[in-house]
């Protein structure tokens, strides 16, 4: 099968997580800057979401860009990825308006744990539909960056019960390491 339509529907549905975490941003209510003070929490957890979804958006594109076609398979937990970044909007409000309390911290650590989980699983379907000296596969390498994301995520699960802040450092942590784009499918595809 062909890979143009899972990039459309996929990039659609990112587009569509975006607009929906920004519209739950809710205007002050007061013309003083004062006003906006309650707002603080939910624009910090607004910007950390958007951070997020932000990478996914072009390690995915990357990802799918060095793929050749798609099965089922790789179609459902595609799906699967989307569904679990599809639940960033709901955390990230539920964090952001009760001011980074632990059961939602906890909940947006468990919604990026089964975001990245997913995304694992994602890369796993490709690399066995193409299978291992594929260039997808040897673009990808060993992946490390993606393991030890989601060994921080498993740490920053009961972090967010004893330390709200050490989670949300965590979760900080997660993303200075994806924010440069991974550059080494660009470079596999570049030599072809």
């Amino acid at each position: 099968m062909s890979k143009g339509r899972l990039e459309a529907f996929s990039d659609g549905v990112i587009a569509i997580i975006i607009t929906i975490m920004v519209l739950e941003m809710k205007v002050p209510h007061g013309a003083d800057i004062s006003a906006i003070r309650p707002l603080v929490p939910v624009f910090i957890s607004y910007v950390l979401s958007y951070v997020f979804v932000g990478i996914y958006w072009p390690n995915h594109h990357h990802l799918l860009h060095a793929v050749e076609r798609v099965n089922g398979s790789i179609l459902w937990r595609n799906l699967l990825l989307l569904f679990w970044l599809s639940q960033v909007p709901f955390t990230t409000g539920w964090m952001g308006e009760n001011h980074f309390a632990p059961w939602p911290v906890a909940a947006y650590g468990f919604v990026m744990l089964m975001a990245a989980v997913a995304y694992y699983l994602l890369v796993r379907a490709i690399l066995a539909h193409h299978g291992k000296d594929s260039r997808v596969a040897t673009a990808l390498g060993r992946d490390i960056k993606g393991k030890v994301s989601v060994l921080l995520y498993v740490v920053a699960l009961p972090m967010a019960f004893i330390n709200r802040w050490v989670a949300c450092g965590i979760y900080v942590l997660v993303a200075l390491v994806w924010f440069v784009p991974d550059k080494r499918i660009e470079r596999r595809l570049a030599k072809d």
